[in-house]
């Protein structure tokens, strides 16, 4: 994706034709796992969480120009503070920036809380001023804020009957970002980024310089291990919430567990090494799990 959606400022006049055709496209052209899930919606709620996800991707860009060594500098600070002036301007009517100006049609549309928003773009702050957690209720908490109001903006699309849902919305979206710290530990350690909990390396006798040097020790994977189950769990506890009047609507959520399980699959499978290569998943495999999960669906099997 293009560098400049990362500068709410420069993004005035999108080359595309329409705001919706702008949010699609980046969507699209990111070739996130979040696109397998949207397959199966009405072409209504799937476009409202295109914009969705393009207010999530714009917000990660500006975040990854910190660059390489993650460090805040002032330029990044300040555009990240732009693209919340810009939230606001959205939530007031005035939004100028193409994703912004599907946001608030979405946002009108669906009653969507502008605080979840607000709640990621605190989270991605974390990530320019903290690189280490020393508990896991720390790392849990930023968990909620880039992934678990993920879960909650998007069940207000697919709909929902019981407030239950919520909680079955922010455990999932804590499952997902979990497993995308197991499978990025490598790239973040290159980054001096470490999200895995300081008191989980200390209960496990693992060094940091076991993960920077990329040591798969007996501590490491004992590590890795332990952190794969708890990541398991938020995937079992998401489960064990969910009303069964509202599983139906939640058809895309079930498509994106189907794949982030199988990536922690594949981290076990590889015995952890998630140094040497990145954990993927192909377009093929991606696909045949969301036809599983939409055949399951639709079937009943």
């Amino acid at each position: 994706m293009s560098r400049s959606a990362a500068h709410p400022e420069k993004q005035r006049g999108p080359a595309i034709s329409s705001a919706g055709q702008f949010c699609r496209a980046l969507t699209k052209a990111s070739r996130s796992n979040f696109t397998y899930a949207f397959l199966f919606l009405p072409r209504r709620e799937r476009d409202a969480l295109y914009a969705i996800y393009a207010f999530c991707r714009v917000t990660d860009d500006i975040v990854d120009e910190a660059g390489a060594s993650r460090k805040a500098g002032p330029s990044v600070l300040e555009r990240l503070a732009a693209w919340r002036a810009e939230l606001a301007a959205c939530v007031r009517g005035e939004a100028s920036h193409p994703v912004t100006q599907r946001l608030a049609e979405t946002m009108r549309t669906y009653r969507i809380p502008p605080r979840y928003f607000e709640e990621l773009l605190d989270g991605v702050e974390m990530d320019l001023v903290k690189s280490r957690y020393a508990t896991f209720a720390e790392l849990e908490e930023y968990c909620h804020r880039v992934a678990g109001a993920v879960g909650l903006m998007c069940i207000e699309v697919f709909g929902y009957s019981r407030p239950e849902t919520r909680q079955y919305a922010e455990r999932l979206g804590t499952a997902f970002q979990l497993t995308n710290i197991l499978r990025d530990l490598g790239t973040d350690c290159a980054c001096n980024r470490l999200y895995l909990p300081q008191e989980d390396l200390a209960r496990f006798g693992c060094a940091e310089s076991d993960l920077f040097e990329r040591r798969l020790s007996p501590a490491y994977r004992a590590l890795m291990r332990f952190e794969v189950e708890r990541a398991r769990g938020f995937y079992a506890a998401a489960e064990a919430v969910l009303p069964p009047e509202d599983r139906p609507r939640m058809l895309p959520a079930h498509v994106m567990g189907a794949i982030y399980r199988r990536i922690l699959e594949r981290i076990e499978a590889g015995g952890y090494d998630v140094f040497t290569r990145r954990i993927r998943l192909s377009r093929s495999h991606r696909m045949a799990l969301a036809l599983g999960c939409w055949l399951r669906h639709r079937f009943g099997t």
